[in-house]
């Protein structure tokens, strides 16, 4: 009878949530507009609201007349005050928590969150589910089990603000009314140890009635493969009412084939786009491929088409400006205190009525040591379409240009961990090279004009990703291998796991 009425009440608040959420799709360019204004007029009386003048901001081309696009050194010298204990530095007081995420050219970076923002991160996750119910008119999913994966909720403080990865800031947010459907328990979520989590995660979970699991891909793969290693079941055996699955962080398609395969069995996807520095974008129609963009949400959103992105002229698009099916890098102002902030995502649009996205790449993950730019979002497909032809299946991959070859023109090489390999390789292989030229022109050339040669594929090991993560202190979590790179660091590292 509980379900029942807990079914029911969530059918009731999911229609009216999605009904109340029409305003926003269709006036999302008007209130971005104002969102922006409100955020400069709420931090005027800041340190950097004085200094960059935010007192004579009338318009969002004032605002970008007077503050520079950033990136988080930029910013680092503000963020170090705050975490000193002083406040109004970047946003009103001080901020509520810190997330801290790995840097790669800062150490960890201390992404502020504020008492403002902190809701929209549980509200976004939220809005995802109520959409998908009133989209199915199911919400059978509310009366099981549920994974929400977490890194530990263990908190640490810095001056007084609480300090933590995102995922175990937000566990100390879950409603109460999904408190006791959750797993894993509280305990086992505080072990660092990834593999040993893992395995604790599956022993509490493996006769539990599952039937939401949230996580990013690759960490969903190596949770399903011990499972099923344990269980000699297809998780639809293991998990009958497995309804849903809840994945962020990275795009899911690449892994699709190989999920399903896992699975066996049918179970619907919702796919959202959060980080620290806010919660963005949510797959509203789990039927339809493109994510609704976040447009009330405490954030205002600015777009740098991506050939321009890093010079001094770059356009600054606001929503209405940006075009379909044009690849831009992702700006960010929020009401945590992030200022025209470039949070290293590239995104591109797929539909105006309501605002849907695509992340189609990161910024600084790409190939171009020919000068052809080859994003992720091109690679991905390239892969994707290659595989619906051949009957092969991928765990992972990594691209990464080979410049100075031992014979022959240079070339790109993918590093790719087969699950099942394609009968003949040199076929697959050539598919994928005509592929990737059928969606770069510039690489179409090299190859035509005889700079480079076709690309090679570097076959690795069982668990190779797996390894190379654990080698490097990365497995688990959030963490992720980049796709693709414009030199070999990660290339040369995967040789080791060369099959």
């Amino acid at each position: 009878m509980l379900n029942f009425l807990k079914k029911n009440a969530a059918l009731i608040w999911a229609k009216k949530h999605v009904q109340k959420a029409e305003e926003f799709k269709k006036n999302a360019e008007k209130n971005q507009d104002e969102l922006l204004l409100s955020l400069v007029d709420t931090a005027k009386k800041t340190l950097f609201g004085r200094t960059y003048d935010f007192e004579n901001i009338q318009s969002v081309k004032d605002f970008q007349g007077k503050v520079p696009v950033a990136d988080y050194e930029d910013l680092k010298p503000y963020v170090e005050k705050v975490k000193r204990g002083q406040r109004d530095i970047l946003w009103i007081e001080t901020p509520e928590y810190f997330a801290k995420t790995s840097g790669t050219t800062s150490g960890s970076k201390y992404i502020p969150i504020s008492k403002e923002g902190m809701p929209f991160q549980v509200k976004g996750a939220q809005s995802a589910l109520f959409h998908y119910i009133a989209k199915k008119n199911n919400a059978d999913f509310v009366g099981g089990k549920m994974i929400f994966l977490q890194g530990s909720p263990e908190l640490e403080e810095v001056f007084g603000v609480k300090t933590g990865r995102l995922s175990g800031i937000v566990a100390h947010h879950i409603p109460n009314y999904l408190q006791k459907n959750r797993l894993p328990s509280w305990e086992t979520n505080m072990i660092e140890d990834w593999e040993t989590k893992v395995d604790k995660i599956v022993e509490e979970t493996e006769r539990e009635n599952m039937t939401l699991i949230s996580g990013i891909p690759p960490w969903l793969i190596m949770y399903f493969e011990k499972l099923i290693e344990k269980n000699g079941k297809k998780i639809k055996q293991i998990f009958p009412n497995l309804q849903l699955i809840v994945t962020g962080g990275v795009n899911y398609e690449p892994y699709r084939d190989k999920m399903e395969e896992l699975l066996g069995g049918k179970v619907d996807i919702v796919q959202t786009f959060p980080a620290s520095e806010g919660f963005f974008a949510f797959q509203d129609d789990y039927t339809k491929e493109g994510l609704l963009l976040l447009t009330n949400h405490g954030i205002f959103y600015e777009f740098i088409p991506l050939e321009q992105y890093g010079k001094p002229d770059a356009q600054r698009l606001t929503l209405k400006d940006v075009e379909l099916n044009k690849d831009y890098a992702l700006i960010l102002t929020t009401n945590s205190g992030l200022w025209a902030y470039s949070i290293g995502d590239v995104v591109r649009f797929i539909d105006k009525n309501p605002h849907r996205i695509l992340v189609s790449g990161r910024t600084k993950h790409f190939t171009s040591a020919f000068g052809e730019h080859v994003i992720a979002f091109e690679v991905e497909e390239a892969i994707k379409s290659t595989v619906e032809k051949f009957p092969a299946q991928i765990t992972e991959f990594h691209l990464a240009p080979e410049v100075n070859p031992e014979e022959g023109l240079p070339y790109h090489e993918w590093f790719i961990e087969f699950e099942k390999e394609p009968e003949n390789l040199d076929l697959f292989k050539n598919e994928l090279d005509d592929q990737l030229r059928k969606r770069n022109t510039y690489y179409d050339d090299l190859i035509s004009g005889n700079i480079l040669q076709k690309l090679h594929i570097t076959r690795l090991q069982k668990n190779a990703f797996q390894e190379y993560a654990k080698a490097q202190g990365k497995l688990g979590g959030q963490n992720k291998i980049p796709r693709l790179a414009n030199d070999r660091k990660i290339a040369d590292l995967l040789k080791v796991y060369k099959k």
